[in-house]
């Protein structure tokens, strides 16, 4: 599997096999890509398309905000799926809703996102826009 897609959760182990085949090899190609480009990926496989908008969701916060893959999916999944989303948000909101995330996953690990590291992309989240 190609570098920038190496570290992909298991659950996303046919997209990132689907995606290799197409040659999209950076998560800003995979950002860039049309629904109607995912309509073809996940018609070609065994690729679902909800997982590839997930991923495109990924590859926006890891390109937009020079974010890494594993704290982009977490926000991805805690329900924060871009950047324009992050910037509506608070610090306070961000640690909660990825806290509960990772609660519910029972990873038993400390959370990842502290106030600090959620001050800091929403303040990248909000430079997007101006």
């Amino acid at each position: 599997m190609m570098a920038a897609f190496r570290d992909l959760p298991q659950s996303f182990r046919d997209e990132g096999i689907e995606l290799e085949q197409a040659g999209i090899a950076d998560w800003s190609r995979l950002r860039d890509l049309s629904d109607a480009e995912l309509s073809r990926l996940a018609r070609s496989g065994r690729a679902s398309p909800r997982n590839l908008k997930r991923l495109r969701a990924i590859a926006g916060l890891v390109c937009d905000l020079q974010l890494p893959a594993p704290d982009a999916a977490l926000l991805m999944h805690a329900g924060i799926a871009s950047s324009a989303a992050l910037a509506a948000s608070t610090p306070e909101r961000v640690v909660q809703q990825t806290g509960r995330l990772e609660r519910s996953l029972g990873t038993g690990r400390p959370e990842v996102v502290d106030l600090f590291t959620a001050r800091k992309w929403i303040q990248r989240a909000r430079q997007l826009r101006n």
